[in-house]
């Protein structure tokens, strides 16, 4: 058969071009997680003058990023590893997670992102409906993280790609309330998401692999994000 033969072709890219799109889908801005509704602290930071510029916020996306590296990317790879430790796993962050708002926050886009999950995924994966099934059963709290990693096993995503996907959706949506909280403009925040690159794939690649090595690693940001509900007017829900 000739070698140029359009099923020898296309056989191999398109199933490549499938995951990307998925990923693509899943990155974009549109696709509802309840992330853009979030600062991750960083409305409280600003109220308390502790982001006054843009070189203190790029300072506060790197400390963010530790802190994700450290505390939830553990948790999404024991998942993703072994889907069968979700419940372990998301009690465990349950736990860790002492701080209300920071808790509330991961508990409400946990299960914002397997709703729209299950509802834009679930035909041709039943595995995917299957977890949202498994959360309400099990009465589990619903993490974020836990359930990025138990989501993205269910569609069949490398650990990863799982990884930098979350770690870039996490950085995208804090850099957005940057920009609505007029610390930084449009392009200038693009600038800052481009220079984040390099910490980001840093702190990936030294984040533990071990859920139980998950632990905090900014004690002020957990302050700080601990302070929303505080704030006398605010555009965030954390």
């Amino acid at each position: 058969m000739n070698s140029n033969s359009p099923s020898q072709t296309t056989a191999l890219p398109t199933l490549g071009f499938a995951d990307e799109w998925l990923m693509w889908q899943l990155a974009d801005s549109a696709f509802p997680t309840g992330g853009f509704a979030h600062s991750g602290g960083l409305e409280a930071a600003v109220q308390t003058g502790a982001v006054p510029d843009v070189a203190a916020l790029e300072a506060f996306c790197r400390v963010s990023l530790t802190q994700l590296a450290r505390q939830s990317l553990p948790l999404l790879r024991a998942v993703h590893a072994e889907p069968e430790r979700l419940p372990t796993v998301d009690r465990q962050c349950e736990a860790m997670l002492s701080n209300h708002v920071a808790n509330r926050a991961s508990r409400s886009q946990g299960r914002a992102l397997l709703l729209a999950a299950e509802r834009a995924f679930a035909h041709g994966r039943p595995a995917v409906g299957r977890l949202r099934d498994r959360v309400r059963q099990e009465r589990l709290p619903g993490h974020l993280a836990p359930l990025f990693g138990a989501v993205a096993a269910a569609m069949g995503l490398d650990g990863e790609a799982s990884a930098r996907l979350f770690t870039f959706t996490a950085t995208r949506d804090l850099i957005s309330a940057a920009v609505r909280l007029n610390v930084v403009g449009p392009l200038q925040a693009q600038a800052l998401q481009h220079a984040l690159g390099e910490a980001a794939a840093a702190a990936i690649a030294h984040a533990p692999v071990d859920a139980m090595e998950a632990a905090s690693a900014a004690p002020v940001l957990e302050l700080l994000q601990a302070r929303q509900d505080r704030l006398y007017s605010r555009l965030f829900h954390s």
